[in-house]
């Protein structure tokens, strides 16, 4: 146990005064002097590592096929992605559905619909859908992670199509949270099933938007880049590290009601502690550096089951 604790000590120290990210840094910068480069590896590291900020839009757009690894075809590919940006957008205009008092994050979601052949008629009704919902907080916060508007909406599109990917698995990650959080703190789990808020908890809501609009984007980034490398498990140990790390607090509450009024308040501090305490609950209990064809190898209940509203987006 001591050495343990020495060792996240130690991680930590390394981490505040900088080391761990010159590393790191270091080590992607030989990644991407690859030719061509070498996929599996990059997801291995996004897996292992936090990706540094000045690297996240391109390792982003490689991970999710943005961009393919031959590296000098990225230009022409990025001009072709350009190209078909403002025309979706220039087609969004003259049905006179992207107007100026239209939010951009709408705008990227609207336009893959648009690219996808599901856009509806009537698009206001269709985005207050849940699932609609659930993309517009990860489009909302793509957002505000990246400066260019055509990195922005192709990042989106390519996050779309993996989170809708294990949709069908999220009940799978809810019961496999509510496990492991009985296992991690007995105390925690018995007070949040005596006063009927396990079942109140919006853990549905949580992973389907991969706690966007929860959780602040510098905690998000993080959670996201073992996403993009191929692991849907994370979300299950932040949920238990956003339990637990509010505990406190949650353990004076009597009501399934303010215990998720509680859950809603995270500050960007506490959000930042929640997602590495999270990183390091999911190494330990094994963390994949192999992603499977199915997110982190899990088997949806029913063979072709998917969510409501993304039947046709495969």
């Amino acid at each position: 146990m001591a050495t343990e604790e020495t060792r996240n000590f130690r991680s930590s120290y390394y981490e505040k005064v900088g080391f761990r990210s010159v590393e790191e840094r270091k080590s992607i910068e030989i990644l991407l002097k690859e030719k061509p480069l070498d996929m599996s590896k990059l997801k291995q590291f996004s897996l292992r590592f936090t990706v540094p900020q000045m690297y996240r839009n391109l390792m982003w757009k490689l991970l999710l096929g943005v961009i393919s690894p031959h590296v000098e075809s990225h230009t022409f590919i990025m001009d072709q992605r350009t190209q078909e940006y403002y025309d979706l957008l220039e087609a969004l205009q003259s049905m006179k559905i992207v107007t100026d008092d239209l939010p951009k994050h709408h705008i990227f979601l609207i336009m893959w619909l648009l690219r996808t052949g599901n856009l509806k008629l009537d698009w206001r009704a269709q985005l207050e859908d849940p699932p609609y919902q659930n993309l517009l907080l990860i489009s909302s916060a793509l957002h505000n992670m990246f400066d260019n508007d055509v990195d922005k909406f192709w990042i989106s599109k390519g996050f779309f199509q993996y989170v809708i990917r294990f949709y069908a698995y999220v009940q799978i990650l809810v019961s496999a949270t509510l496990k492991s959080l009985e296992k991690e703190d007995q105390e925690l789990y018995s007070h949040l099933e005596k006063v009927q808020a396990l079942d109140a908890i919006p853990f549905t809501t949580w992973y389907c938007s991969c706690f966007a609009g929860l959780l602040k984007d510098p905690a998000l980034a993080k959670i996201w880049d073992k996403l993009v490398g191929g692991s849907c498990k994370i979300l299950v140990f932040v949920a238990i590290r956003i339990l637990i790390t509010m505990k406190r607090r949650l353990i004076q509450l009597k009501s399934a009601e303010s215990i998720v009024e509680c859950l809603c308040d995270i500050t960007e501090e506490t959000a930042e502690m929640i997602a590495n305490k999270a990183i390091e609950l999911w190494q330990q209990h094994g963390s994949p550096l192999t992603p499977a064809s199915h997110p982190d190898g899990l088997k949806p209940h029913a063979p072709n089951q998917r969510s409501k509203g993304f039947s046709n987006i495969y």
